[in-house]
């Protein structure tokens, strides 16, 4: 027997973007062929697709933990890395997507319905594409970005136009049964209904969904029952029908109190999605008047139910008495509310040019270091991801976009002293002021940087020891390898 799933939390991670490539064209003859590195490959997404023979969350209660494709790194003879492929996700007609804090993403109504859950990360660009007149062959090529991971949270409402809500037994699976060509399990004992069923009627030309909410009782908001799991079933219900047992043998029970024990529970319910209940239509079907009691109390408790101003109709499911007029009078009210919902205009391309004192960036004191900066915006804390810092030449480049983009005149401007920590990203720098941007078209070879050179000409390794220590690689037992002039202090990074 399938199991019934309708909410479950999803871990998505996109795919990493691959590396570019920093590499040279050789050639008989031609001992200068220039930088020929190709581009790393684009990671891929993870989509959320609405698929209509997919009706349960139930395979993501298995297998929560999805991942696409990484891009594959760039290689020589300006050969780009693969594109990774997008990983799609089926999920049922009517799943809403939210985030960990409960904020509503997406709402998926509607075949072939798409969502871009987590995005997959840029792949970095070879040496080819940084070529430039200041570097004609660098050294380096860019790394790619990581994609992007997410924790979600899917919820599946039902896309049904009447949703009956009644006490256990009452009769609505029997209801659903004659009114369509749904078989849901019917017995007379409570809570034999334990998913919401789904089934299709045709009223002359209107063609509408039914849905029931299983054993919702008083005491649901306290956790008592199963009603309160499944009142999001309901939200997107058009009308709301009161199915009330008539032929109950219960102490205590009659239609009235029924209904507004039900009522308060409704009252109590706050849908996610923003909907009021209490503003839908409501119906009163009166049931199993084939039992001479029942019937004698329906045509007892049917004034009292149209005073309150809710149409009221007597039915049996048994000999399918008043069936027809339910079906049609159902039919009315929900092609009068589909009429008075607005119209889904299409989705317009709005441009938002940027304003022209937006730098793209902004600095702010660093609570953490006393005396330290921080630096965010999309772009500097995505240069800095796409940086390989054991790489001179690359983190010199870095430093040239950083100051072309005006983060070190701003930091001047805010105060910042030669030593202070600058965080961008995850990377804390102790920061110093360069020199002009562009200085490195005087490189000394391919890989390297004047401006990161030191008076004490440290060998390769232990400029790398001192980069990996600032970055809490090494521990202080490691540190003893590194000379005096290659402390967290320096500005090599």
């Amino acid at each position: 027997m399938s199991r019934f799933v309708d909410r479950v939390v999803i871990h998505v991670a996109a795919g990493d973007g691959g590396n570019g490539c920093a590499s040279v064209h050789r050639e008989k003859f031609k001992p200068l062929g220039g930088p020929d590195g190709g581009n790393g490959g684009r990671g891929g997404d993870v989509v959320l697709v609405v698929d209509p023979s997919v009706h349960t969350l139930l395979d993501f209660h298995y297998r929560p933990h999805a991942r696409a494709s990484n891009g594959r790194q760039g290689q020589g003879s300006l050969r780009d890395g693969a594109t990774g492929e997008d990983l799609e996700l089926r999920v049922p007609d009517g799943t809403v997507v939210l985030g960990t804090d409960g904020e509503v993403l997406a709402d998926l109504v509607g075949p072939g319905t798409r969502f871009v859950a987590a995005r997959g990360g840029r792949g970095g660009l070879g040496n080819a594409a940084l070529a430039s007149k200041a570097r004609k062959a660098p050294g380096f090529a860019l790394l790619g970005e990581p994609g992007e991971t997410r924790d979600l949270v899917l919820e599946l409402k039902s896309v049904a136009d009447v949703g009956l809500v009644g006490f256990p037994s009452a009769g609505k699976s029997s209801l659903i049964a004659v009114l369509s060509a749904a078989r849901p399990k019917i017995a007379d004992y409570p809570f034999t209904t334990l998913v919401p069923n789904l089934g299709v009627v045709t009223a002359g030309e209107t063609v509408y969904t039914v849905a029931d909410v299983p054993g919702l009782i008083p005491g649901a908001s306290q956790g008592r029952g199963l009603g309160l799991d499944f009142l999001r079933h309901i939200e997107r219900c058009a009308v709301l029908v009161h199915v009330v047992d008539c032929a109950t043998y219960e102490p205590g029970r009659d239609p009235l109190s029924d209904v507004d024990a039900l009522e308060a529970e409704l009252a109590k319910y706050t849908p996610s999605l923003g909907a009021d209940l209490a503003e839908r239509p409501r119906v009163v079907v009166l049931n199993k008047i084939d039992v001479p009691e029942a019937r004698e109390l329906a045509e007892l408790v049917r004034p009292d139910f149209e005073a309150r101003g809710l149409p009221v109709f007597e039915v049996s499911t048994a000999s399918r008495e008043g069936l027809r007029e339910l079906s049609f009078a159902l039919a009315g009210i929900v092609s009068e509310y589909r009429a008075a919902r607005p119209t889904v205009e299409p989705t317009r391309v709005v441009l938002r040019p940027k304003a022209v004192d937006d730098a793209g960036f902004t600095v702010e004191p660093d609570p953490e270091r006393p005396g330290g900066f921080v630096v965010r915006g999309e772009r500097p804390e995505r240069w800095v991801r796409q940086t390989n810092f054991d790489n001179d030449e690359a983190v010199g480049f870095l430093a040239d976009r950083l100051a072309r983009l005006g983060v070190e005149d701003e930091l001047a401007n805010r105060g910042a002293v030669p030593g202070c920590p600058v965080t961008i990203g995850a990377m804390t720098f102790d920061w110093e002021p360069s020199t002009p941007a562009g200085v490195a078209r005087v490189m000394a070879g391919r890989g390297t940087d004047p401006r990161l050179e030191r008076s004490d000409r440290r060998t390769a390794a232990e400029r790398k020891a001192a980069r990996r220590a600032r970055r809490g690689v090494l521990g202080d037992e490691d540190m003893d390898d590194v000379e005096d002039g290659g402390g967290p202090g320096t500005t090599e990074e």
